[in-house]
């Protein structure tokens, strides 16, 4: 790498997670030089400690309540419990083929990769173990780290982030989960799969929040069912070791004992020391600030990922990789609207969405000016077969598109892909319902909503 020290690339990356990797690959694809550097794993959090990790993990515990449930379907099985060793050496493996598999995309676009932790020495250059990449245009994507609270120190043995659990040697008799976003709720769901009795603790007032209310009902209602315990708008005070594990306290009085601690209350960008203050980008609580193309207040400079304060997803960063070096090459790229990207949360059931929530609709649109529909999987065929249970809501503007979609249920994130069409392209509830529905598939709910919201409801009954 050292030959490359002296060269002019067009483009220099500081960060190869998602959002990197993806404006690396589309500079490269037009034709630019770039250079890319990581101080860890190409692939980033998304691939090593987010993403794939966290999903291979309730895939695992989703074959283990199909074991248990077996006989439901008339299917003889025996359920010996978890081997979390083998249960690691699945999940490594499936990072392990994703990430040689994205190494060899990489060197394939010759894209010139530098090991190491960079720092931005001017708005055109950056400087990894003492030698200095210089670009035409400089990309921030270094990402984002688990948070904690004020005052309460992770110590990777009783009281974790996610990162400590995505490792963690053994299955926990019991855990408390501190916060019922979207990392909390998929880490919960898949504990109480492997046998782990839990309980999760919110400050507001109900799980993954920033849903739609009733989706967040029915995630509610389904944990209830599963035997996951949670505490909502409650909020922590402290956390002690015990004999046994630790004791948390909450503001309201209440005390839960458990062997373990898990602190997911999200994610903060990773930005402190890496020079971007003194070249003069501007910031706002550690994130770097962008405009609608995800260029910095520094003509040179653009930041994309969980670095910028939009959605923390890694198809966000992809997206937003892309955007910028498409305007870097002279395209016209049309910026995001991050309320029609998909949003899915992988416990069980999945909780999935596009587009603006109900009560986002009456704030931009005003109640009366809408119209919405929930259908009940109870109705869908498929779901029947699944033995799931949850509900398609489509909320729509009187005589007018479709504005949010949001589903609860077993492999809803699979239809996450006709609801972006869905939203994107500003469809009436009465073209969607022009369309046919393959059957039995859970895409026909998503169909029968339409149709009801098109006043021509099929199997909903009023």
């Amino acid at each position: 790498m050292a030959n490359d020290a002296g060269a002019v690339f067009d483009v220099v990356i500081l960060g190869g997670g998602s959002g990197g990797y993806a404006c690396a690959l589309r500079a490269a694809e037009l034709g630019m030089r770039v250079v890319l550097v990581e101080k860890g794993k190409l692939g980033g959090t998304c691939l090593h400690n987010g993403c794939i990790p966290t999903k291979a993990l309730l895939h695992a515990g989703e074959v283990a309540d199909q074991t248990r449930e077996s006989e439901q379907f008339g299917v003889k099985s025996t359920f010996d419990g978890i081997d979390i060793a083998a249960v690691h050496a699945y999940k490594d493996g499936v990072i392990s083929r994703l990430f040689k598999g994205l190494t060899g995309l990489i060197a394939s676009r010759k894209i010139t990769v530098v090991e190491g932790a960079g720092k931005l020495v001017s708005p055109t250059a950056v400087e990894v173990n003492g030698q200095r990449y210089e670009g035409r245009h400089v990309v921030l994507a270094t990402g984002s780290v688990p948070k904690s609270l004020p005052g309460l120190e992770i110590d990777g043995n009783r009281v974790l982030n996610s990162d400590h659990a995505l490792v963690l040697d053994r299955v926990p008799q019991s855990a408390v989960v501190l916060g019922g976003g979207v990392i909390g709720v998929e880490f919960a769901s898949a504990w109480k799969s492997f046998g782990v009795d839990v309980t999760i603790v919110e400050a507001l007032p109900h799980l993954v929040a920033l849903e739609d209310e009733a989706s967040s009902k029915l995630l509610e209602r389904a944990f209830r069912r599963r035997g996951i315990k949670f505490e909502l708008g409650a909020r922590f005070s402290g956390v002690e070791y015990t004999d046994a594990g630790v004791r948390v306290s909450l503001e309201n009085g209440k005390q839960i004992e458990a062997e373990l601690l898990l602190v997911a209350v999200g994610r903060g960008p990773v930005s402190a020391g890496l020079g971007y203050e003194e070249a003069g980008v501007a910031m706002d609580r550690g994130y770097v600030l962008v405009d609608e193309y995800c260029a910095t207040n520094v003509p040179t400079i653009s930041a994309v990922g969980d670095l910028i304060p939009t959605l923390q997803l890694a198809h966000v960063g992809f997206g937003e990789g892309i955007l910028v070096a498409e305007r870097i090459a002279g395209l016209n790229p049309v910026p995001i609207d991050y309320a029609g990207v998909p949003r899915v949360t992988y416990c069980d059931p999945e909780v999935a969405s596009v587009g603006l929530t109900e009560a986002q609709a009456v704030e931009r649109y005003g109640s009366d000016k809408l119209a919405s529909i929930s259908y009940s999987l109870g109705g869908n065929g498929k779901s029947q077969i699944l033995k799931t249970t949850g509900q398609v809501k489509v909320v729509s503007v009187k005589d007018g598109p479709v504005v949010g979609i949001h589903m609860v249920g077993a492999r809803m994130g699979e239809l996450t892909s006709e609801a972006q069409l869905i939203y994107n392209w500003e469809a009436l509830p009465a073209e969607v319902a022009q369309l046919i529905h393959p059957h039995p598939t859970q895409s026909e709910a998503l169909g029968e909503a339409h149709l009801a919201l098109a006043g021509k409801p099929l199997h909903v009954h009023d």
